[in-house]
């Protein structure tokens, strides 16, 4: 077997062109399919890398975005005063009460303006994100028209850097600060004071509240509760769960086209190596001839060619998956379709990325190299022979 093993080998460094340009056709499918996953995935990293295990978010009953959501002030004033919300060192409540409202800005080096998230704030809200970090200026003191922006909002609009001023609500808003939220989707939101945002835009009510659970069984405790009381037309999730059902329709959507792209690629993929393999086995007939006079059997056969067309796909899936990882350094932004908002992410290769991808180049050059490879095997000893 390892002889065979060695003739695959030898073949392919023979056929240097053909197998270069086979595994080129196979890299290109490959990094197709590896690069929309990783765009699915970085999407749902994102947003989901967005929320915290410790946080719960409410919002009202059938509301599946915060955008969608409206909680009156005497709801929310009810729910601060639950047990289940936890108290910092000093004894103040974990507790905000937010808004989420979409502006349109333009973008910089471009004619073209996209939704942006505005967050209106409560004192308590940078404290239970732990991944809001400032790069730049000061938090927005409360009770005045001042906004921090997310570090992908300052890189890719206009007037949204340090000391900048954006115009909206019919009000002039001055940034203060610049903040990196990691890989999450707080990067591409605006934050600033929500009573004042509320004001400027006219609004009566919240669009969610998050506060810090004390402890594990909060939930099913507030969801009770919940039930049991009339005024309390809303829903509860922790805040992790929440962002992953933002995820889904978005991640679900690139995985069909997907799918759908690298099916129809791949067609080719697998016919270019079929046509290469056919090639192989017509060319080396008497070679097939001596191999069988010297005692090795069909499957030995069989099992060399497909050897090679694997060794294909493995080379096109390792080409592939190269120039895919190279993606992981670039920053893209695409519309959240639950929220029709810009959102910023990277594409991210995980193992179980590399695993599809590795298998699937080895299914194309499996698809590709089993009929040449049956056909070598079937060849007659005698009629391969008259052909040295």
């Amino acid at each position: 077997m390892r002889l065979l093993f060695y003739y695959s080998i030898r073949n392919l460094l023979t056929r240097r062109l053909t197998t270069l340009l086979t595994a080129s056709g196979m890299a290109l499918v490959v990094f197709v399919f590896a690069a929309i996953i990783m765009l699915a995935e970085g999407l749902q990293k994102t947003l989901i890398e967005t929320g915290s295990y410790n946080n719960i978010v409410v919002l009202r009953k059938s509301a599946s975005t915060e955008v969608q959501s409206i909680i009156e002030r005497y709801q929310a004033s009810v729910i601060e005063t639950q047990p289940e919300v936890a108290l910092d060192e000093n004894g103040r409540r974990l507790f905000a009460k937010e808004l989420v409202v979409l502006i349109t800005l333009q973008k910089k080096g471009s004619s073209s303006s996209a939704n942006v998230v505005i967050r209106g704030i409560g004192s308590a809200s940078v404290d239970m994100r732990p991944q809001i970090k400032l790069s730049a200026g000061r938090l927005p003191v409360m009770g005045t028209s001042e906004i921090m922006v997310g570090n992908s909002v300052a890189k890719r609009f206009k007037n949204a850097g340090l000391g900048d001023s954006i115009f909206f609500a019919m009000r002039s808003w001055k940034v203060v600060g610049v903040f990196e939220a990691g890989e999450t989707g707080f990067s591409s939101e605006i934050w600033g004071d929500a009573d004042q945002l509320m004001q400027a835009f006219r609004r009566n009510a919240y669009s969610s509240i998050i506060f810090r659970a004390r402890d594990a069984s909060s939930l099913s405790k507030l969801k009770r509760r919940f039930e049991s009381d009339p005024r309390l037309t809303l829903d509860a999730m922790i805040e992790v769960d929440y962002y992953k059902e933002q995820s889904e329709m978005m991640a679900k959507f690139l995985s069909i086209l997907g799918i759908s792209l690298t099916a129809i690629f791949s067609i080719g993929a697998v016919i270019g190596a079929m046509i290469t393999m056919y090639t192989a086995v017509a060319n080396r007939i008497s070679e097939i001839g001596t191999l069988r006079a010297l005692g090795f059997g069909r499957m030995n056969i069989l099992a060399a060619f497909l050897l090679e067309s694997l060794i294909l796909g493995f080379l096109g899936g390792c080409a592939g998956l190269f120039f895919a990882s190279v993606l992981q350094f670039i920053s893209v932004s695409t519309t959240n379709f639950q929220t029709f908002s810009e959102l910023a992410f990277r594409f991210r290769l995980s193992p179980g990325i590399i695993f599809k991808a590795m298998t699937f180049a080895l299914f194309m050059g499996f698809s590709g190299g089993i009929l040449p490879a049956v056909r070598a095997s079937r060849m007659n000893i005698v009629e391969s022979l008259r052909e040295v």
